[in-house]
């Protein structure tokens, strides 16, 4: 059974602008700017197309990073939960 699907917040809601190495993201309704670095802005960037779960997020990812399949899905899972927590990545 697949694990749940997560999408990226709304675009209108937030105001991305890429910076050296962060990418600064302002959550409207918050009214917090969240300073990310990578795989942040790119996890935000593949879920703004279309619902994805971990496993399926890990395949679009795999093709910009070396990521294992164990290792990566654990990493992916920490981050979606530190972005889900922000309001910038909500949980179906």
């Amino acid at each position: 059974m697949p694990g749940p699907r997560y999408r990226a917040a709304d675009e209108a809601l937030l105001i991305v602008e890429p910076l050296d190495i962060f990418t600064a993201v302002f959550h409207r309704p918050s009214g917090i700017t969240h300073l990310l670095n990578e795989p942040a802005p790119q996890i935000l960037e593949a879920l703004a197309d279309e619902p994805l779960d971990a496993a399926a997020l890990l395949d679009r990812l795999a093709g910009q990073y070396e990521l294992d399949a164990v290792e990566g899905i654990e990493m992916l899972q920490a981050r979606l939960d530190e972005l889900e927590a922000a309001g910038l990545v909500d949980r179906l």
